[in-house]
């Protein structure tokens, strides 16, 4: 066996992974092995469970979540199976301990209130820019989904919006040289390309637009060229200061319409599948959380079903 540092290995398995795998999902396994996995890990050619555990520690104790390090994880394991398969370091078995965390943050997202004052406001004050932040709350678009939306992707006699692509703004590594770069891709899953009803305001709002428009401009600029996240995210935040709407992250737009599907009782294998989520056990452990209320209605029903 001829032993390699962690380095040469991760170098070896970036140029193995690179056709195989999207130009965004690459870019996003360069960035943990640049900023978390080499400048820890880059000189050993083990990778001990002691040593990973350690690793662990300093990340959660600099206030890093557990979902980031296990992600980072995920990447560390892969270039230590690339490393094994190629014979160029041992294979180590890991059982890695987390601290307790307390109990799961709540998902943060709009009143009903807010929800309907952000929907009233956008009706009255149309601008492309405002159309986006309405067609989120009213399909659970992300942001970079939204941004790609082109005037082609509405169909008004359907009455649907057919999400086929994502834009986002991605961290090249080419040897020394780092740089960003904007890039159009296709969705985070195969779910992700999915056709969204329009809600009949949306329809109304979009209908006489549509026969003006170039489809093959962007929807949010109206324009051949399509505005970017981090710019968009900044006009959707001031936007939410000059209506007084206490802060949320753009992705609570997201969050807030899955949460009125759930509330209004839609099942819960539809809101996934309008959510693009890869599977429904994603979309039941972010928003499906009964109120013990539902636990005594449930409870109350299954004794009915037994004649009790």
């Amino acid at each position: 066996m001829t032993q390699k540092k962690i380095r040469e290995i991760a170098e070896a398995w970036r140029e193995d992974k690179r056709p195989y795998v999207k130009q965004s999902t690459l870019a996003a396994y360069m960035l943990i092995l640049e900023n978390h996995i080499l400048p820890y890990f880059g000189n050993e050619d083990t990778l001990s469970e002691k040593s990973v555990q350690t690793f662990v520690l300093q990340k959660l104790n600099a206030g890093m979540s557990a979902k980031s390090v296990k992600d980072i994880l995920i990447v560390l394991k892969m270039v230590m199976k690339f490393g094994v398969k190629n014979e160029w370091m041992s294979y180590c078995e890991w059982e890695i301990k987390y601290p307790p965390t307390e109990t799961n943050k709540e998902l943060e997202v709009l009143t009903v209130a807010n929800h309907k004052k952000i929907l009233d406001y956008i009706r009255q004050n149309f601008t492309f820019r405002n159309l986006g932040i309405y067609i989120s709350l009213s399909t659970g678009l992300r942001i970079g989904e939204v941004c790609a939306l082109r005037w082609s992707d509405i169909d008004i006699e359907a009455g649907t919006i057919s999400v086929q692509r994502t834009i986002e703004r991605i961290y090249v590594i080419e040897g020394d040289k780092k740089h960003t770069e904007l890039v159009i891709n296709t969705p985070k899953t195969k779910n992700s390309c999915r056709e969204i009803p329009m809600s009949k305001e949306l329809i109304s709002m979009v209908k006489p637009l549509k026969k003006i428009v170039n489809s093959d401009y962007y929807v949010l600029t109206n324009e051949p060229s399509p505005t970017e996240p981090r710019t968009y995210r900044n006009y959707y935040k001031r936007l939410m200061e000059q209506l007084g709407i206490p802060k949320l992250k753009y992705h609570g737009l997201r969050h807030s319409f899955a949460t009125r599907c759930i509330e209004s009782n839609c099942d819960y294998k539809t809101v996934s599948v309008l959510l693009g989520h890869s599977n429904i056990s994603t979309t039941l452990n972010l928003y499906v959380h009964p109120n013990m209320e539902q636990k005594k209605r449930c409870i109350a029903k299954v004794f009915k079903a037994l004649g009790k």
